[in-house]
């Protein structure tokens, strides 16, 4: 990891304990204030320790690339969550028989940029 990546890295994970700090919830209410707020903090620790040991600079910033994404549109929505995304039709269907290939490709294909470890994680 170069030097520059590192600082990128460090910058992002300050970005959203800061984020965390300041979090309010759309509803208003405290508890889920707390609840939110305690979501991005293990979101954060939990996806930055699975990718601490990363060495390839592409992969780190496809990394950097989702985090900024999901900050941004937290932010906008004001839902620390991960929005649901569209999958094509049959997409959810089960991965079942050779003919499904086809449908996880797609299911590849139309996941954003923003969505990439959620299944990893969840």
């Amino acid at each position: 990891m170069t030097t520059a990546t590192r600082q990128d890295v460090l910058r992002l994970y300050r970005r959203i304990f800061r984020l965390a700090r300041r979090w309010q919830a759309a509803s208003g209410q405290g508890e889920d204030t707390a609840r939110e707020k305690q979501y991005i903090l293990q979101e954060a620790r939990t996806l930055f320790q699975k990718n601490k040991n990363l060495t390839d600079t592409d992969q780190i910033k496809q990394c950097i690339d989702e985090c900024t994404a999901r900050i941004e549109i937290g932010l906008h929505y004001q839902i620390p969550y991960p929005r649901p995304i569209h999958l094509p039709p049959m997409g959810l269907t089960s991965l079942r028989g050779r003919g499904l290939r086809s449908q996880e490709k797609l299911r590849k294909l139309s996941k954003p940029v923003y969505l990439k470890s959620h299944d990893e994680v969840s």
